[in-house]
């Protein structure tokens, strides 16, 4: 069976931003003035090792960063929940997800007193709470988290704006994982329309848009159209972030499935190869993605030659 590649998308934050109206921390000693900026140093140190992949080394330092806010805010800072979510971020990358819930469910708790239940961070929370249920395939408990997070977002930020889309593309995710297909094509012509027109037409994640959509047509066989979808990301991607950057490889596999789905081979195989070449030079031989894309090639459909 031809294996999606699923290159890291920006669907959670890892260090949070700061939304309009953020609750400031309270004035504070130089001691204590010390130790926020050490909690801040040590975030930016876990964000690092979390784009490496060093999950693990991590989360001592996301403890560390955690246990200095706690500290020197009290229980109840906003600035504590971006600690939570950090960390339980680093719980749930590592498959750890009975540590991690109770970490979101905090973090969640803290915005919506401090912040109030209407506020974007609270969006992110009940975003990142679901995303951990959706992992361990609780899709009822993920689909209310959700829709309150996509109608907080609306209201607080309005109906166009990218993190409208961001919700959009999440509840399509997973109505397209229970096989409610027409549910998801709404949300995700929805999601590239916000995206077009919020961040122009050649950014990244209208491609995502553009390749959520088309995974969703190939899958009911509609390859007519999602072949020109692929064939408008992977030129997307590569104008803006260059031929040998990941995400091009997964546009390159995606593009050849439809291909192989139909009997192309002399189509397929070439982009195999240069998306296996990419993923070779930029994340190193032995990478799961690398592997991911020898298995599409090595099981290319072939006619067989009769004698």
């Amino acid at each position: 069976m031809i294996r999606q590649l699923s290159i890291l998308t920006l669907v959670t934050v890892l260090v949070g931003c700061v939304q309009p109206g953020h609750v400031q921390p309270p004035s504070s000693t130089p001691t204590s003035q010390a130790a926020l900026d050490e909690a801040s140093r040590l975030n930016k140190l876990v964000e690092k090792l979390y784009s490496e992949g060093k999950f693990g080394e991590a989360v001592l330092f996301a403890e560390r960063a955690l246990a200095l806010r706690e500290k020197t805010l009290g229980p109840m800072q906003p600035d504590v929940a971006e600690s939570l979510n950090n960390l339980a971020q680093l719980y749930q990358a590592q498959g750890a997800y009975p540590k991690a819930e109770p970490l979101y469910v905090r973090a969640l708790d803290i915005r919506e007193k401090a912040l109030g239940p209407m506020h974007p961070d609270v969006a992110t929370s009940l975003n990142n709470l679901g995303m951990l249920y959706q992992d361990q395939g609780a899709y009822p408990k993920v689909e209310p988290l959700w829709v309150r997070a996509l109608d907080i977002r609306v209201k607080a930020l309005g109906p166009m704006h990218p993190l409208v889309a961001t919700s959009l593309n999440n509840l399509a995710g997973l109505y397209y994982d229970q096989g409610a297909y027409p549910k998801a094509e709404q949300l995700w012509v929805r999601a590239l329309d916000i995206r077009v027109k919020a961040l122009g037409p050649m950014h990244p994640l209208v491609a995502t848009s553009l390749n959520k959509l088309a995974l969703l047509y190939q899958a009911q066989g509609a390859y007519p159209k999602a072949e020109p979808l692929y064939v408008r990301a992977l030129d997307i991607r590569e104008r803006a972030l260059g031929a040998m950057h990941p995400d091009v490889a997964q546009s390159l596999n995606n593009l050849a499935g439809v291909y192989d789905a139909q009997g192309a081979y002399a189509k397929a195989e070439p982009l195999y190869v240069r998306a296996l070449d990419i993923l070779e030079k930029a994340l190193g031989p032995i990478h799961p993605l690398v592997a991911t894309t020898l298995n599409n090639l090595a099981g290319l459909t072939r006619p067989k030659v009769r004698t």
